[in-house]
């Protein structure tokens, strides 16, 4: 456990506790959905942007955020985000109406878009180069918790008290960060940037993203062909053209573009996109199967995913760390190829799996590649950009993530729905079917993944729709994890052909006989008019 005369790992378990209650938060509400409907109303549609609000709010706003540290200081932002998630945690806990809590959690959006940026820019302003990345493992492993944890604590808390003590539990977390980053994150204030903010950008970056990633979030209801859908994700894409614009022209932007002439900063971004809209389509799929047809309760599909998690925690600080001492690039190359091959295992999982023999193996596989890459990943995307731009840099990466994962789903959940009706109709299209038997097949194929119940059905027809809606669940979901797959492995070739390994800076009082013994592959001498002198 760190002391207080430990200011780095303070500063380390300030900004994983910040990251943590957003995290928390973000998978805790799903579980709570039923409850608040009960008690405050709102229906479907209420239950719905009780979730939305906050990913739409998080969403369109985490460039600003990453931004704002930047400008104002990574710590004062960071602190700002903390104590504002805690006040509006409370709003949404003592919420009387459903109209409160949605905007409660549209609040919480706008200053986890505050945080979670920021803890990065803490942990980068804090630690040297070469300790960054085990510092970001840590980071990235309890995070990772936080969504195994929120679904588990939240089903405690709302059958032993009510579903308001998940917001109000946030409130003792928020006040032992913040008292965490008054002792230990070092300030570095507007004093030592003084930068206007770039309040045009900043509205036309908010207005541009929340077009698209709105339209994402109700995709799945309305379908693409929706004025719903189509005409916010134009108008949206539309202002992020004339935000990028405005920023290839401001002296002042809050998105520097030379950024992405950084090779390992562009390249970096690509393979997340690739990597996060991989993991966005496994993690839904998987799930989704495992209750769906798999007959797994909702628990034990959370704690299927378990292991994912424990290796996550276990790895992800010593491949950060590894990487800091060997290079990122072969952990960015060969580890998403490792979790593609992974994804590729789950081609076995069937309609009746047995874990430990067909789902434990493929996603203990998976989660090896996935914990060599994230770190490594996210410090390597850090460490290209100049430390006054650690806050952007990771709400660039935050906004590249978030946004794969959600295009991912829509867009490749779309392909996977439409093989599941495809392969159903394959094998019905020219049977003959009763009235009931052909609303159950209509019904199953508006879920995608499913089995039906075929007691009401007439006996001659009870098999063989069965079997068909089973095997299109099966086709479909090999389908969905080979996409993942692909786009997973895809991130690996970005990674072993478009990753340079940074040259590291060795003084000569570390060299031994002329030799850079004990240092990074890649390391280069100081010269001797650099080492510092004797006291």
């Amino acid at each position: 456990m760190p002391s207080f005369k430990d200011p780095k790992r303070l500063s380390l378990m300030a900004a994983i506790m910040g990251s943590f209650v957003v995290g928390l938060d973000a998978t805790v509400v799903n579980v709570a959905l039923p409850s608040i409907s009960a008690d405050l109303g709102g229906g479907l549609a209420g239950q719905q942007w009780v979730s939305n609000a906050y990913l739409l709010a998080l969403g369109s706003l985490i460039l600003i955020g990453g931004s704002l540290g930047d400008v104002l200081g990574e710590r004062r932002v960071f602190a700002i985000g903390v104590a504002g998630f805690g006040i509006v945690s409370m709003v949404c806990a003592l919420a009387p109406s459903i109209e409160v809590l949605i905007a409660g959690r549209a609040l919480q959006g706008v200053f986890g878009a505050l945080l979670t940026p920021s803890a990065l820019a803490v942990i980068v302003s804090t630690f040297p180069p070469d300790e960054r990345g085990a510092a970001i493992g840590s980071w990235t492993a309890w995070s990772g918790i936080a969504t195994v944890i929120g679904p588990l604590c939240g089903g405690y808390l709302i059958d032993a008290t009510s579903w308001r003590w998940i917001f109000a539990i946030n409130v003792p977390f928020v006040l032992i960060t913040l008292m965490l980053v008054a002792v230990a994150v070092p300030k570095r204030g507007r004093e030592t940037r003084d930068v206007p903010i770039d309040w045009t950008g900043a509205v036309l970056c908010a207005l541009g993203l929340a077009g698209p990633v709105f339209a994402l979030i109700r995709q799945p209801a309305l379908g693409w062909g929706s004025p719903g859908v189509w005409v916010p994700a134009l108008l949206g894409l539309s202002l992020f053209a004339t935000f990028l614009w405005w920023e290839s022209r401001t002296p002042y932007p809050m998105l520097p573009l030379e950024l992405f002439r950084r090779r390992n900063f562009a390249v970096g971004n690509a393979q997340t996109f690739a990597m996060y809209g991989g993991l966005g389509i496994t993690f839904f799929f998987l799930v989704l199967f495992l209750q769906q047809v798999a007959g797994y309760d909702a628990l034990q599909a959370g704690l299927a995913t378990l292991p994912s998690t424990i290796v996550m925690f276990t790895l992800s600080k010593r491949a950060g760390r590894w990487a800091d001492r060997y290079g990122p690039r072969l952990f960015m190359g060969l580890g998403p190829l490792v979790a593609a091959a992974g994804l590729v295992l789950m081609q076995r999982i069937g309609a009746r799996p047995d874990y430990w023999t067909d789902v434990f193996p493929a996603l203990f596989v998976f989660s090896l590649g996935l914990s060599a890459t994230v770190a490594p990943l996210t410090a390597t995307v850090l460490a290209d950009a100049d430390e006054q731009n650690a806050g952007i840099a990771s709400g660039v990466n935050n906004a590249v993530a978030r946004v794969a994962a959600l295009i991912a789903v829509a867009a490749l959940g779309a392909v996977v729905s439409a093989s599941f009706s495809s392969s159903i109709d394959g094998t019905l299209g020219d049977r003959p079917l009763s009235p009931q038997s052909q609303a159950a097949v209509e019904s199953a194929k508006e879920r995608t993944l499913a089995t039906i119940d075929v007691s009401a059905l007439p006996a001659a027809e009870r098999a063989a729709v069965a079997q068909s809606v089973q095997d299109a669940s099966v086709d479909a979901f090999h389908l969905g994890m080979g996409l993942s797959a692909i786009l997973v492995a895809c991130g690996g070739i970005l990674g072993l052909v478009g990753i340079v390994n940074p040259r590291r800076r060795v003084r000569c009082e570390d060299c031994s006989g002329g030799q850079l013994v004990a240092a990074p592959l890649d390391a280069v001498r100081l010269p001797e008019r650099e080492a510092p002198t004797a006291a």
